[in-house]
């Protein structure tokens, strides 16, 4: 309160015209009325908001809190990234040996092939994937 009286002191007569000119506008009354109306809902909202800053003021400084998240984060992220290398380094190890291989690949090289577990396994993958494909096509 002792900060409002600090600041009607500042104001000059002038300014206090001004002041009493903006309150007489009917457009500022109503304006007013509506805030002075909401009054305890704002109160409410402002209540809210602080108690929401508070609680990530408390988060944001809290450095037991911050290393535990940063450790359950690793644990997520870490097996995710070591497949992605693994992934990774198997198609350059594949590319590489593809390059370096000039023999043909036949018809019977491709019957042959056709009989590993993993061909099948990656021809029955492809085959899913193109009917749901097809079927949401369908669909949408």
């Amino acid at each position: 309160m002792s900060e409002t009286t600090t600041q009607e002191a500042v104001l000059t007569p002038a300014a206090r015209e001004d002041v009493l000119d903006l309150l007489m506008k009917p457009e500022v009354q109503q304006s007013l009325t509506v805030l002075v109306e909401n009054m305890p809902k704002l109160a409410e909202m402002v209540t809210l908001m602080t108690k929401a800053y508070d609680f990530v003021q408390s988060v944001t400084t809290d450095q037991v809190l911050i290393e535990d998240l940063k450790g359950g984060m690793d644990e997520i992220v870490k097996p995710i990234t070591e497949k992605a290398k693994g992934i990774a380094s198997a198609a350059i190890e594949a590319s590489d040996r593809a390059q370096a291989e000039t023999s043909t690949i036949g018809l019977f090289g491709l019957l042959k092939m056709l009989k590993d577990p993993q061909v099948q396994q990656s021809l029955r993958y492809a085959q899913a994937f193109l009917e749901v494909l097809g079927e949401r096509r369908k669909q949408g």
